[in-house]
């Protein structure tokens, strides 16, 4: 049974969760929008795979015999100042997705509520691998820049990821 500080960090970041879902889409929007297909590609199948994290916190906490609560959540920008800018903002936001995971972690370590610290095991990894993934993005757009031809070949790139990552293979249904 999960205790009521554990029931409400779980569905903050359920809405955590539905947000990065929604932000990633408005992303990929925009780089559609751009011409970037290949990023709107990645962005697209991040999307899915965050509401697949919010989805799993979900049934977690119905699986506990806890409600889970969707709660009302911002709308994400909708405008970027280049392709650099949105994954800055997307290491900015999975840092701090990270720092919330952790948090939760501690409050069910301290607890020793271990099914739930068990639970989020699978969120720290997820969140290291997130976040290794957006800051070799961002190492590569720093290497090469984003003007002209480089631009053409990230956006490429980016495209190649969206298709050889596990995960976002498996929510994309591949």
């Amino acid at each position: 049974m999960l205790s009521k500080t554990l029931i409400d960090l779980l569905n903050a970041q359920v809405n955590r969760e539905f947000y990065s879902s929604n932000l990633y889409l408005q992303m990929s929007a925009w780089a559609e929008h751009a011409g970037l297909a290949g990023t709107a590609t990645l962005l697209g199948a991040h999307a899915d795979e965050e509401m697949m994290h919010m989805r799993k916190m979900f049934n977690f906490i119905s699986e506990c015999d806890a409600v889970p609560l969707l709660g009302t959540i911002e709308a994400p920008p909708t405008s970027f100042d280049g392709v650099s800018d949105v994954f800055q903002q997307i290491y900015t936001h999975e840092t701090y997705i990270t720092k919330c995971i952790n948090a939760i972690v501690h409050a069910a370590f301290s607890e020793q509520d271990y099914s739930t610290f068990n639970f989020l095991q699978w969120y720290v990894a997820e969140q290291r691998e997130e976040e290794h993934l957006v800051k070799s993005i961002l190492d590569k757009i720093k290497l090469i820049g984003t003007t002209g031809e480089a631009l053409f070949f990230l956006d490429r790139e980016l495209g190649e990821i969206a298709t050889n990552k596990p995960v976002l293979q498996s929510v994309a249904g591949e």
